[in-house]
This record gives C-alpha cells, structure tokens and sequence, in this order.
C-alpha cells in the first residue's frame, strides 16, 4: 500500500473549510499522478468540534457535513475508484464526543446507554466518553456503522484510532513495548473481543476489506488473523521510522549517527506483522511541532534565483534519503501526510477560538510544488519517483529487506529486498570512489533511482547510464561483490541491468 493521509477541511489553498467536491476535483489527480493507490481520509465522520481531528464523533452514520452532502463524498469516492484508488476512512471506536444534544452521550437519559456507567465512562483527557463494549447494543451500534460505510458508500477500509482506549483501563500508564503489560488485570478483555468480532466480521462479510490498527507498539498479535488467536488486522501503523528520524534530526550530529541504530527498524519487527511506515504523519504536523522539513530546511531560501546554503544542501539530502529508507526498508506500506511529499514547511493549526478562528496554518499550499521557481518541485519529483519505482518492482509486497553490510564509521547501510540492491552513505563529507559492496545475485547492475540526481535537486555525482559488474568474491556473507562510486549523503536503488 501507499498510502496518502488527508484532511480534507485543509486541501485547499485559500484560507477555507475545502469541500469534497474541491478535493475530487484538485486533490485526487495529485494523489494519483503522485502513484500513490490508497487514500486514507480523516474526520469525515460528523464531528462537531473541528479542530478534534475528527476524535469527538457525534454522529456515526453521517459524512461530516461542513464538507458537503453524502452524494458529494459518494462522487469522491468513486472517482478515486476510477483512478485505481482505495479509499479508507479513520474511525473512533474508543471514545466518542459528550455532547448531549447532537451526540450519544445521554442517549436514553443516563450516563450510561453505550457507554461505561460512572468515571470509567468518562476520558477527561480528551473530553470524550468511552464505550462499554460488555453491552450488546453497543457492539451492533459500533459494527452497523462500519457496515453501513462499506454498503453504502463503498469505502475499501478503515483505519482504528484510539486503540489504547479500547484495550487498557488507564491508557496512560500502559503501551511500550514491554509485554507484560500486555497481560494482565490492566487490560479490557472486553475491548480486545470487540476488536476480534469486528475483524471476523468485516473479513467474513467483505475478504478484500482493509483493516489497520493504529500503533500499540508491543501489543502482541495485534495483526494475527482472529483463527491464530489475533486481533485480525491486515496491517499496523508503526512510528518506529518517525521516532527514529526524528532523534537523529533533532538530538544528534551527522557525525554521531549509529548506523546500528537506523537498522533497528528492521531488527526489532515481528515476524508475520504486516506494518506501514512513515517518517511523519499528521501527529508530526499538529500545531506546536516540527515538520522533518522545517527541522530540516528550517528558514533556508527556496527560491531557485537564491544561492543553496550548505543547511538547505543537506536538508534536501537528508529529507529524500529518509523516505527512501522508510520506504523500502521494513514495512508492506508507506504513508504520506498531505503536503509532506513535497516538504510543505508549515504545521497544521485548525481554526478555534484560541487562535481567533485563523486558517493560516488550516491549509495546504501547493502552489510551492507547482511552482518552478521554487525548491519544492525537487521533492515532490522525488516522492513520484519512488511510488514509480515501488510500482514497477514491488518492493512492499516483498519479504522483508535483507542487510548486507552495515559500516558504522563509513556510515554506509547496504540492503536487498525484490531483487534490488539499496544503498546509502550518511556520511555528510566523506564520497567513496570505489566502495566494495555485497551483493547476493551476479551480474550488471544500473542505477533505478538517486537522491543524488540533479533532476531531485542534487549533484548528479553518478552518471544515469552507468554500469556496476558484480565479482565473484565472497564479501560480507554475500557470494559476490561490486565496486560502486558512492557520494556523500545519497541513496542509490540498484537493479540488475537485464
């Protein structure tokens, strides 16, 4: 899967609530010129409060209004049907909002109806009320709303937030990846049953159906088929890559990178866990965060008639070098957040009555993508290419990444997977003329794609029709070798010539 994550309220340019037609009509033939094949749309489900993201639900059964009418977000979705798109929702069943008039609290007139009777009904974290899954009621309320997405709108998945609500008693003491706190008295046996019903029936009633979990990191066959004795979903939601990336970018020297460190995101993956990767979603964009780009890129000029500084340099390196990695290296998807395919600066500040009900930072700018003149353009031809090059030799339908050295004073990190051989050079000065590579299939191999290619903004130290011949002679437990030219800050993906 690659996945596009999208809000649609802040799809459009102008300082505006954008509408489903807007994003069908301007949205959907990026996302699909982008090669992205799945969609992932937040906060449809009618929320009234809308700087919540779409947390606080308060109608179940109804695409949220202030985008447009249901035959609008229908229309949306069948267009995207006929670009070859999936498209997925996010759904709360965890928590919903408690309001009185236009929500489900107090529903029968009691505190309780769907929800746990007393303070354990009540997230006041979040502002929310928590489902008592013990009730029948609530168990056909819940599994009819999927049903209902799926039959009449026809969306091909959902991914499920607040997971933590749903399977520990106090969220905020539980949740890394310690197992035993996995089991035990803290957790909702009841929650955990409600999440194997639901995957054994929407897998039953519609086997294509996609199901993703949001990440619990350490919760243990949390994408094991419900026959296993799992939870059943199709894939996890996995912000290893983010946290990694966003220590290194932010705590640590270029110098000081441990290329051990990076490989961990494939040392400590399950085996059978399907995941989707990411280098940030829209929780790395909320207000009060850094974008990778502006941690990056910071305040450095974009513009093509200003001079590239030496921190805008490595942070156009750096920032292709990072989702190529995440891409190919451990997951069977990848995500993007709207804008972040071409480095969109600017965090995502919803409109609400602390910031006087501003839309400046409520919106996506892609004009700076469009425009020629302008830096963006790199990046965003850069995240086409890989969705191109994933397309063609299917690295995420593949086993997992195999790697083939690790060098931590070169800073070089070596990987096969799909037959393609992955290499990058994190070090920010030193370029190897001729670096001596394992490789596990002989032959010629040729450049598929570079994050050093000029026409990604870099500085085309590799020709595009050079050939690599593989040697017979075993190195790093690999039958053959290859001497390759390997720049300063690069990743290079390199395919057998026939």
């Amino acid at each position: 899967l690659r996945i596009y994550e999208a809000h649609i309220g802040i799809a459009s340019e102008r300082c505006e609530i954008s509408t489903y037609r807007y994003f069908t009509s301007n949205i959907l033939p990026r996302i699909r010129d982008q090669g992205y094949n799945s969609l992932l749309l937040m906060a449809v489900v009618e929320h009234s409060y809308y700087p919540s993201w779409g947390y606080q639900v308060t109608n179940y059964f109804s695409a949220s209004s202030r985008y447009g009418t249901p035959e609008e977000f229908k229309e949306l979705v069948d267009t995207a049907h006929g670009m070859g798109i999936y498209v997925m929702l996010d759904v709360m069943h965890g928590e919903a909002s408690k309001n009185v008039l236009d929500g489900l609290n107090m529903f029968d007139g009691t505190d309780a109806c769907y929800f746990d009777d007393g303070p354990q009904g009540f997230n006041n974290q979040n502002d929310t009320r928590v489902f008592d899954y013990t009730k029948w009621e609530t168990l056909r309320f819940l599994l009819s709303q999927l049903r209902y997405y799926v039959n009449e709108f026809h969306v091909d998945g959902f991914r499920f937030n607040g997971l933590s609500t749903m399977i520990f008693h106090d969220p905020s003491k539980y949740g890394c990846r310690d197992y035993q706190q996995y089991f035990g008295r803290q957790m909702r046996t009841e929650g955990l049953a409600y999440l194997m019903l639901m995957n054994d029936m929407l897998h039953n009633f519609y086997p294509n159906l996609i199901t993703i979990a949001e990440d619990v990191q350490g919760m243990t066959a949390l994408s094991r088929p419900v026959r296993d004795g799992g939870l059943g979903f199709d894939y996890r939601l996995c912000k290893d890559a983010a946290n990694i990336w966003a220590k290194l970018f932010s705590e640590m020297r270029d110098e000081e990178w441990d290329m051990h460190f990076i490989r961990q995101m494939l040392e400590e993956n399950r085996n059978d866990e399907k995941k989707i990767m990411f280098t940030e979603n829209h929780e790395q964009n909320e207000v009060g965060r850094m974008t990778l780009s502006r941690i990056l890129i910071g305040d450095s000029p974009m513009s093509e008639c200003q001079q590239v500084t030496p921190q805008l340099d490595r942070g156009l390196s750096l920032y292709k070098m990072s989702r190529l990695f995440t891409h190919a290296f451990a997951g069977q998807g990848f995500l993007n957040f709207i804008g972040n395919e071409f480095g969109h600066p600017d965090w995502v500040e919803l409109p609400s009555p602390s910031n006087n009900d501003n839309y400046q930072f409520a919106r996506r700018q892609f004009h700076m993508a469009d425009n020629q003149q302008m830096r963006y353009k790199y990046l965003n031809r850069f995240d086409r290419a890989i969705n191109k090059t994933e397309e063609r030799f299917g690295w995420l339908k593949s086993n997992q990444a195999v790697v083939t050295r690790t060098h931590n004073g070169d800073k070089v990190i070596v990987f096969e997977r799909a037959g393609l051989v992955f290499v990058f050079n994190f070090h920010p000065t030193k370029s190897y003329p001729d670096y001596k590579i394992p490789v596990r299939q002989r032959g010629s191999y040729k450049i598929m794609l570079d994050t050093d290619d000029n026409c990604f903004g870099g500085h085309s130290r590799n020709q595009a029709n050079v050939e690599f011949h593989s040697m017979n002679e075993q190195f790093e437990n690999s039958p053959n070798s290859m001497m390759i030219y390997l720049p300063s800050r690069s990743g290079m993906v390199l395919a057998q010539s026939n």
